[in-house]
């Protein structure tokens, strides 16, 4: 298990993927992450099209796995505005910490996460050896 907090001004998906990388942690996962953005960019379910959002918004939700030593990842996060009204999808890059990021990260060293095609789908999709 890891734990790592993030400053004013970073990348919340650059940092957590240099972190997995640094670390050389194959196949981790996120547990839990707390904190506040100040700068939101999600692609929300189903569209090609970003949402990129300025204010204040609290992290409510970050869930997802890094595969391949972070160079694959499928994060997904849902934040709240100051009404509470809510609102997530698939993490890009962009998403500047406001206050703070406190986030843990597991580090899952019995399974070994990459990502390939899937036939079906059309798209890369987590394959996990280990099981």
């Amino acid at each position: 298990m890891y734990a790592l907090r993030l400053k004013p001004g970073m990348d919340l998906k650059q940092e957590m993927a240099q972190f997995v990388e640094t670390n050389q942690l194959q196949s981790a996962s996120v547990s839990t992450c707390v904190g506040s953005l100040r700068e939101l960019i999600i692609r929300p379910a189903n569209q090609k099209e970003l949402l990129h959002l300025k204010g204040h918004y609290e992290i409510v939700s970050l869930t997802g796995t890094f595969a391949d030593h972070g160079k694959n990842n499928h994060i997904h996060i849902s934040v709240s505005d100051s009404t509470g009204n809510t609102i997530g999808g698939h993490l890009v890059d962009g998403n500047i910490i406001y206050t703070t990021a406190e986030i843990v990260l597991l580090n899952n060293k019995d399974l070994n996460f990459t990502r390939v095609v899937d036939p079906e789908t059309t798209f890369y999709e987590l394959e996990v050896v280990g099981n």
